[in-house]
């Protein structure tokens, strides 16, 4: 991907066309693809189910529905924002108009027999052929995800490694040093470019990759569950999700199996539908429903967003936030990061680590290659359960979520303003306007001295805004 990328961006197009570019990428090059398109001084349409992409990256989105593309203007979180209030405003319109229909039948009912009202009848009756129904807007709905809970939960740690290897060839180890231990509920991101093993740490874990040193020791009755992009080959063609689910509930009654499989998202008609036609989403979600359909202790995902849209990450996110075993993710969707690990791990140098910082940090060393600062006076280590911790967590992330859209909004808001302001300074600045067009000249000042105010009004806001989100997310 990394190589089909380079060679359509470094030929520096016109029109550049990106249909799924973060597909098979890591987060490292999704982050660099990002700040490339943001900046780049061609044309760029993008096809995308990364958010933060379309937030980023893009300052406008077509949106297909009913075989009509609508434009907007923004990022995704504007977009939105202006289809929700779009689709009230049509169901409002709707609404009335509806009144309105019902006020003149009831009319011509009342009256189309009576001579005297008979042409008022006619001519509402013309009113009725003439009113276009206000079309109601379909609310994009993915059906919920969900992982079935543990049985019972084991004590932490549920894995301890110490003075781990791990490796493919005899003596030529690709993780060393392992010393990490993982608790019951841990919520944890793996971080790191292709290549450095993240994926073979999840095999590890796993137990589909043997280790070569050290020793791991692991809860008594650890069930553990991981997917992979390739495993979707391992789907049976010509078997519906049925025939998966099936021999899972041996002697079970059909109307049980079905409802196993209407819990992985899939409706009556694609639960009938073979594998083999089952778009890239459902065969995603199908797998993530057969690994985890005996309740794992952890789950560990590797790029599971790869083929969902964004409704369907949407609800991955809130199925692994009120799961209670501990999951792993790897994934290129900063989005999906964010919303649901608590802990960064990064994978570097032959060893894994937990990473001090953000993902906000990464982001700015992988783009400028500065690793984040040694924090001071950090606070002491919160002894609560895991379980508590990331409840909590994952709690005050859902109630931080519409300030920080907020803060999102009014960071646009300041950045049109600063642009505008720029632009009014750059044409005053052209020599003799206020002689050959004072009229202009003096509109220009007016704008820039209103821009400004609004601007430091803006900014006040931000302040507050952001000082709010910063206590709320202490």
């Amino acid at each position: 991907m990394r190589v089909a990328l380079a060679a359509v961006l470094f030929s520096r197009p016109d029109v550049l066309l990106l249909d799924e570019p973060t597909n098979y990428l890591d987060l490292e090059g999704t982050l660099w693809l990002e700040n490339f398109v943001s900046r780049y001084p061609g044309t760029v349409l993008i096809i995308s189910h990364d958010r933060d992409l379309l937030n980023k990256a893009v300052d406008s989105i077509l949106h297909l529905e009913g075989r009509k593309l609508t434009f907007y203007r923004g990022g995704y979180d504007s977009f939105e924002r202006q289809r929700a209030e779009k689709m009230m405003l049509m169901e409002k319109a709707r609404e009335k108009q509806e009144a309105q229909r019902k006020h003149l039948q009831s009319f011509v009912d009342r009256f189309r027999a009576k001579a005297s009202k008979a042409r008022q009848a006619q001519s509402r009756i013309k009113m009725l052929e003439r009113m276009q129904p206000v079309a109601a807007l379909v609310e994009e709905h993915s059906a919920p995800i969900r992982f079935p809970e543990p049985a019972k939960l084991l004590s932490s740690p549920i894995i301890r490694l110490e003075g781990v290897e791990a490796g493919y060839t005899p003596g030529q180890p690709i993780l060393r040093r392992l010393d990490l231990r993982i608790d019951q509920d841990d919520r944890i991101a793996l971080l790191g470019a292709n290549g450095n093993g993240k994926s073979t740490f999840a095999k590890l874990l796993a137990e589909r990759l043997p280790y070569v040193a050290g020793g791991i020791v692991k809860a008594q009755g650890l069930k553990v569950a991981m997917f992979a992009q390739h495993q979707l080959d391992d789907l049976r063609a010509e078997e519906t999700p049925i025939d998966h689910v099936r021999p899972l509930l041996p002697g079970a009654p059909e109307a049980k199996v079905r409802a196993r499989v209407a819990q992985m998202g899939l409706d009556t008609e694609r639960m009938t539908t073979k594998a083999k036609d089952l778009s890239g989403g459902e065969k995603a979600r199908l797998l993530l429903g057969l690994i985890a359909f005996d309740g794992p202790h952890l789950l560990i995902l590797d790029e599971p967003t790869n083929h969902l849209d964004i409704q369907a990450r949407e609800a991955l996110m809130m199925a692994l936030n009120d799961f209670s075993g501990a999951v792993i993710v790897i994934s290129h969707d900063r989005h999906l990061v964010e919303a649901s690990v608590d802990r960064l791990w990064l994978v570097r140098d032959g060893t894994v680590n937990a990473y001090d910082g953000d993902i906000d940090d990464y982001r700015r060393e992988v783009l400028t290659g500065r690793k984040p600062e040694k924090r001071k006076d950090e606070p002491a280590q919160d002894s609560r359960p895991a379980g508590e911790k990331r409840k909590d967590s994952a709690d005050k992330r859902r109630e931080m979520a519409p300030l920080q859209k907020k803060i999102k909004e009014v960071e646009g808001e300041m950045a049109k303003l600063q642009k505008l302001i720029g632009m009014a300074d750059a044409e005053l600045a052209t020599a003799g306007l206020f002689e050959k067009n004072p009229e202009r000249a003096t509109k220009l000042a007016k704008g820039r001295v209103n821009a400004e105010k609004k601007l430091a009004t803006l900014e006040e806001d931000w302040l507050a805004l952001s000082e709010a989100y910063e206590k709320g997310t202490a």
